[in-house]
């Protein structure tokens, strides 16, 4: 009679903590097993090192530790918490992604979306465009050379917007020829998609798709932009074939 009384309540145990376990949130689910088997590891360390075999306890302890945040390889360790679809991969902060032409220097967050950008080249190099205001801009699109006029287009298209309709007197609104310098360099491309070199095709493509739910032009981005997120993922995808 008391095992069958055992059994019974060990069947509405295991029945609650899987509903528990259904219901739970991914992340708060995610750091109780991680919690969890830190103390297991470190019980099991802590017992075979009373054994003698160190070669078992000290790594299992250290791992254990991890899982617990008291060690400089909870870091690594702390990807655990993805495992089996417990927790999300967690998204690169302050990321940003480079653009250069003949004059300008561009540059976008992944976070906020924001456009900056510097002269390079002439008699402004060294000043922001932020500096400049909106004729004033204008007035130095005949200095650049086509691929810096179709940059500083996307520029003006996040600062000043419906700047094409004012601009039409000036022949400046309209758009530019995307002329490009030159085949695109892997050192580019990864500047551009905001990578390290050697990013796998992973994470490339997930780069890729970042940028362009914020470049896109049906998504009221920019033409020229996109094209060369485009370019860039082209040229990391050829040198991964």
């Amino acid at each position: 009679m008391p095992t069958l009384i055992a059994g019974a309540v060990a069947v509405v145990v295991l029945y609650t903590l899987l509903q528990m376990f259904r219901a739970a949130n991914p992340a708060v689910l995610a750091r109780a097993v991680k919690i969890a088997g830190g103390i297991v590891c470190l019980a099991v360390a802590a017992f075979t090192g009373i054994r003698g075999e160190l070669a078992v306890a000290v790594p299992l302890g250290l791992f254990g530790a991890g899982l617990l945040g008291w060690s400089p390889a909870a870091s690594a360790i702390g990807q655990f918490g993805s495992f089996g679809g417990f927790g999300r991969r967690a998204r690169s902060s302050g990321q940003t992604s480079t653009v250069r032409s003949g004059f300008l220097d561009m540059v976008l967050d992944h976070d906020s979306g924001a456009l900056s950008g510097s002269i390079i080249a002439g008699t402004h190099a060294g000043r922001s465009l932020n500096e400049f205001d909106l004729p004033q801009l204008l007035a130095l699109m005949p200095t650049f050379d086509a691929e810096s006029c179709a940059l500083l287009e996307s520029y003006l298209d996040r600062r000043f917007a419906g700047w094409r309709q004012h601009a039409q007197g000036t022949g400046a609104g309209g758009q530019r020829s995307q002329a490009t310098s030159g085949k695109m360099t892997a050192e580019e491309a990864y500047q551009i998609l905001g990578l390290q070199p050697g990013a796998s095709r992973v994470d490339i493509g997930r780069a890729h798709r970042s940028l362009m739910k914020k470049l896109h032009p049906d998504q009221g981005g920019s033409t020229y932009l996109a094209a060369r997120v485009n370019e860039a993922k082209e040229t990391l995808l050829r040198t991964h074939l």
